[in-house]
């Protein structure tokens, strides 16, 4: 594996959402995400013969002690309803890395993650995806490389209403060549069951803050006062700054919470092309929203 990790290739990121408007209510996931796509160089390195389909395999965890292991030809046969992580999550006074619990809304259940910028795409994807189901540590694929066995464990399998996406979060910084030669395996597994496979290194400028702030109103929200239809009046009229659309509302307080409530929903949209404030132009969704239970 020396010549692997030899290598040098950069990781590339995508630009900032700057210089047109850029609406929240449009943008998916990958979109929003800045992705490293160094990993494609690394492809040349993997064995892949006629039969790397049945050679290389993904292990499956179902239960405390019962696992299964697939060949890639068969990922699609699969029952992710019954599976659970192929690796527990632990915690420790000592360790490095930050894991915790966050809930989505999307499956009504809290999901693990090992470091804040894990945290961060869950939250992401639970607004942005288009979300069916979240996955995390879902399977362990081991694969061959130069000759050698290689194993690893993607961070999440994400299952969207336009099919499964597998994720890997790591910040650009931290990729070590051995890493993008795994991303490179792990994208060809992918794309033999039609997957998509991403790898998210951070996130497009001002995205971050608007999700976060969008987030705190995510759960459902009384409507007794009717400021959601006040607000939806309001936008209508064409996009409007964020603190003047409240301030056409009877109680703007109050608008200022109903309001997030909506862009989390995507019944607004807000210009995430600049930092998010009272500044940043609102707009009604062009169409209505296709997410049951939110």
């Amino acid at each position: 594996m020396d010549n692997v990790h030899q290598g040098k290739v950069q990781p590339e990121s995508t630009p900032p959402l700057s210089g047109k408007i850029a609406w929240s209510d449009a943008c998916g996931l990958e979109d929003l995400a800045r992705l490293d796509h160094g990993h494609t160089a690394y492809a040349s390195h993997l064995d892949l013969d006629d039969r790397w389909p049945v050679r290389w395999t993904t292990t499956w965890k179902y239960g405390c002690n019962t696992s299964a292991i697939c060949p890639v030809q068969d990922l699609n046969e699969v029952d992710f309803s019954r599976t659970v992580p192929v690796r527990r999550f632990t915690w420790r006074t000592d360790q490095e890395h930050r894991p915790g619990l966050e809930y989505m809304m999307a499956t009504d259940r809290h999901h693990g993650f090992e470091s804040f910028e894990e945290e961060c795409l869950l939250v992401v994807a639970d607004f942005a995806a288009d979300l069916v189901e979240a996955l995390c540590q879902p399977f362990g694929l081991r694969f061959y490389a130069n000759g050698n066995e290689v194993k690893h464990t993607p961070d999440y399998l994400l299952l969207t209403r336009r099919g499964p996406v597998v994720v890997d979060v790591r910040p650009a910084g931290r990729i070590r060549p051995r890493d993008h030669l795994k991303f490179a395996a792990t994208a060809e597994a992918a794309l033999s069951a039609g997957w998509r496979f991403i790898v998210v290194t951070g996130w497009r400028a001002h995205v971050w803050g608007a999700v976060d702030a969008m987030s705190a109103e995510r759960r459902p929200l009384d409507e007794v006062l009717g400021t959601q239809s006040q607000l939806r009046r309001a936008a209508a009229q064409g996009p409007l700054p964020y603190g003047e659309l409240v301030e056409r509302c009877s109680i703007p307080a109050v608008a200022r919470a109903h309001a997030l409530h909506l862009l989390w929903r995507r019944e607004l949209g807000i210009d995430l092309s600049g930092p998010y404030g009272d500044e940043r132009l609102i707009r009604l969704a062009p169409r209505k929203p296709s997410r049951v239970g939110r």
